[in-house]
């Protein structure tokens, strides 16, 4: 997650694929907050993601609260973008190949920056590493975590499955994440705001993009439609656990900087139902997956899919714990 992991100008673009809201602006990272430079999110050293940024508590807002509430969206974000980037070369056509790669790739930013804001508003998160070690907080928290210590939503972490899957995931999980960015972007903390109103931009066009293809699908060939509705299907016992607010959750929505994902729900559940409606798809007839002992991956449970993909995602640094990459 060092400096070439971060989106970079010009890094988004493709014939048809191209971000629409980089269009506006000469970097992914210029037109923060309607072009206020006052209010820079990002500051201007990317060694340190928010060097120069105020990242001071507000006012009557629980540090440790705030910090958790980062790493959950921080999580949800740099796991997702792990498994988009399984897709680099087999995806169906070198088109999709960058457009799943450009999706991936502003995760990855969004898990920047929110695991930085985690560090820095409490410390005690940050796993120690040997003394010395160059490792900055926000690739100390992506890389030598243990599977309990992640806060993502199980949905991210689930297998990519065949191509179809993979955008019914996309969809559901990016209609979710609009929805709270726009309304996170309201949000006492300047970080997380700052944060939200650029990510607004690029997790539109992430919708846009698996919106698009869920109706090519569903109105292309038998075998299309076919793969879609399994994988719609495998996909949405996992759905409802985006909408269980957590402890932390309810705390920092009380507090005026999270939001409360169960005051999303119904939004989120309108726009789905619309596009299964064009797309001519019943809305699935499943159970939800349950809890484990009561919790879910906001808890830290998680499923074997996703010890595998730690196992993955963290050898080559916890290999070398005292690399400079």
């Amino acid at each position: 997650m060092t400096d070439h992991d971060t989106p970079t100008p010009g890094a988004s673009t493709s014939a048809s694929t191209s971000h629409d809201h980089d269009a506006d602006h000469g970097s992914v990272f210029d037109g923060l907050l309607g072009g206020d430079d006052s209010q820079w999110a990002f500051g201007t050293d990317f060694e340190d993601p928010l060097a120069g940024v105020d990242t001071t508590i507000p006012d009557g807002v629980d540090a440790a609260a705030l910090a958790s509430y980062c790493l959950m969206l921080g999580d949800d974000a740099l796991v997702a973008s792990h498994r988009l980037s399984q897709w680099a070369s087999n995806a169906p056509d070198l088109e999709d190949d960058i457009a799943l790669a450009n999706v991936a790739l502003d995760l990855l930013g969004q898990a920047r920056l929110l695991l930085t804001r985690a560090a820095a508003a409490d410390a005690r998160l940050v796993p120690r590493l040997p003394e010395g070690s160059p490792v900055p907080p926000e690739d100390a928290l992506a890389f030598f975590r243990d599977e309990s210590a992640f806060r993502n939503v199980r949905l991210v972490e689930a297998e990519n499955g065949d191509f179809a899957e993979t955008v019914a995931r996309l969809l559901v999980f990016s209609t979710y994440r609009l929805a709270l960015l726009q309304r996170l972007a309201g949000s006492r903390d300047g970080v997380l705001s700052a944060i939200a109103v650029k990510g607004v931009k690029e997790v539109t066009y992430h919708r846009d993009y698996a919106g698009r293809w869920f109706l090519t699908l569903a109105r292309g060939t038998a075998e299309s439609r076919r793969r879609l509705v399994a994988g719609l299907d495998r996909v949405w016992p996992l759905r409802a656990e985006l909408f269980r607010t957590h402890a932390v959750e309810r705390t920092v929505a009380e507090q005026g900087v999270g939001v409360d994902p169960a005051d999303v729900a119904d939004e989120v559940d309108v726009l789905l139902e619309q596009v299964l409606s064009v797309s001519g798809i019943d809305r699935p007839e499943v159970p939800p997956t349950g809890t484990v002992g009561g919790g879910a991956g906001r808890d830290g449970r998680h499923t074997e899919a996703m010890g595998r993909l730690l196992a993955e995602m963290q050898v080559v640094a916890r290999a070398h714990p005292s690399g400079r990459w």
